[in-house]
């Protein structure tokens, strides 16, 4: 069965956070870069039921595996 396909938009909606592009972008310039070793769920940016979510996505290759390695690699970016 083919997993389905989220948006970052979706993602940040499923996070509890603005979705519309201007927000997103505004997010990821304030709190990026990451430091390189940080994992995405341990940066202080987010709560503890986000940071539950983010890791299982990942831990679980959840549907949502993907675009959370999306927001992974945009927030270790310098930008």
């Amino acid at each position: 069965m083919e997993k389905p396909v989220h948006h970052f938009s979706e993602l940040f909606e499923q996070l509890g956070l603005a979705s519309d592009a201007d927000s997103i972008e505004r997010f990821i310039q304030r709190n990026a870069p990451l430091p390189g070793t940080m994992p995405l769920a341990e940066a202080p940016c987010w709560n503890e039921g986000q940071a539950e979510f983010l890791q299982e996505a990942v831990a679980e290759d959840a549907d949502w595996a993907e675009v959370v390695d999306h927001l992974d690699a945009s927030l270790h970016k310098s930008h």
